[in-house]
């Protein structure tokens, strides 16, 4: 009997304009190094990871310079305009990887993600029906607003969670999915919605909040802080 394999995708083709840079924001240094190459190299340590498939862009020049794009157990996918489509593009690379294999998709730009949370995410999973991502409760207080800025409701965030990655999903499932949306022309922001779209409800793990999205300048002194302090840890 085949035992279920664990892989990864890392869809890394954004260009990051919000960041302002000259070069996509997975290759600014944090640490003296790549954003890009903290992120993998904390998911290598993973050992269930049988491999890595990054979707990048088709001018990408930057790529071959990492220490980890020569990793045996990393591979490189075309990307596409849309996060959904690099992600779909990741999945039909993994060669080898079966319909009830678990996938885990994490953002090229959170380096911070701790290999223990990664680890969580596949123990409270790997015997779920469907799978669920990494996300964190809203401390803040929630207000909806109408067209101009005025306040309609506060929103009870006691039901409201922020979606972190990985998200853990089951192979041939994801991929329907992705391929579902793309067919139909709908949008899907994260792999969850688009399993949502199938009438699916993903499952929420509790993740750690520093596992941040760098998305803005300010954001790369915090993933320093963040990455020191863990390496302490």
């Amino acid at each position: 009997m085949r035992l279920q394999q664990f892989w990864a995708v890392v869809p890394a083709a954004g260009a990051g304009k919000r960041m302002g840079a000259e070069i996509p924001k997975q290759y600014l240094e944090v640490l003296g190094k790549p954003v890009l190459q903290h992120t993998l190299e904390r998911l290598l340590r993973v050992e269930a990871l049988a491999g890595i498939a990054v979707a990048l862009g088709s001018e990408d020049g930057y790529w071959a310079d990492l220490p980890c794009a020569h990793h045996p157990k990393v591979r490189r996918a075309r990307g596409g305009v849309e996060r959904a489509d690099s992600v779909l593009s990741g999945l039909c690379s993994l060669e080898g990887a079966a319909s009830d294999d678990w996938v885990l998709v994490h953002d090229a730009a959170r380096p911070c993600i701790t290999p223990s949370d990664v680890e969580k995410l596949i123990e409270s999973l790997r015997n779920d029906s469907i799978g669920g991502l990494l996300a964190l409760p809203v401390s803040d207080t929630l207000k909806a607003v109408d067209g101009s800025g005025g306040i309609v409701e506060t929103v009870d965030r006691r039901r409201i969670w922020r979606a972190l990655t990985p998200q853990m999903f089951r192979y041939g499932r994801l991929r329907e999915a992705l391929e579902y949306a793309a067919e139909h022309r709908l949008v899907v922001t994260d792999e969850a919605s688009a399993l949502e779209l199938r009438g699916f409800r993903p499952r929420i793990v509790e993740g750690r909040s520093d596992n941040i999205k760098i998305t803005r300048p300010e954001d790369l002194p915090l993933a320093a802080f963040y990455l020191e302090r863990q390496c302490c840890e």
